[in-house]
């Protein structure tokens, strides 16, 4: 009986994982939509413009990212998506020193996290066989 439940469990959890990567994705693509009309309409002389479409580009690809995570479930997934809300929160132009210190602490972190905690997928990289040459 328990096993029953907790498979039940299981299958519920993907299920709402599944439905809720479904809404992320029709939210990225409503997103992406409704920026692109916006982003016509700018004053491109303006780097205020230019600041709003990469902030706009990194926000869809958090977005996909977090589909990302939600589907694989993987540590590298999860330190990518903090890596773009780090470059995201980064890029903004009248950035206070401390969120500087604290951005460039974050991309450390994640990056000895990425060194440490995922030996196995450099390694497995390292063994996979390039493209043959002629």
């Amino acid at each position: 009986m328990h096993e029953r439940v907790v498979l039940w469990a299981r299958v519920c959890a993907t299920s709402l994982e599944r439905m809720l990567t479904v809404a992320i994705l029709i939210g990225i693509v409503a997103f992406a939509l409704q920026g692109a009309i916006e982003l016509t309409g700018m004053d491109w002389r303006s780097t205020e413009t230019f600041y709003e479409l990469i902030y706009r580009v990194l926000l869809l690809a958090i977005g996909v990212e977090l589909i990302r995570t939600l589907i694989t479930h993987d540590l590298a997934a999860v330190l990518e998506l903090l890596a773009f809300v780090v470059a995201r929160k980064m890029l903004k132009p009248d950035l206070p020193t401390l969120d500087i210190v604290l951005g460039v602490a974050a991309f450390v972190g994640l990056l000895a996290a990425r060194r440490f905690l995922l030996p196995t997928l450099e390694s497995e990289k390292k063994e996979q066989p390039g493209p043959k040459e002629l």
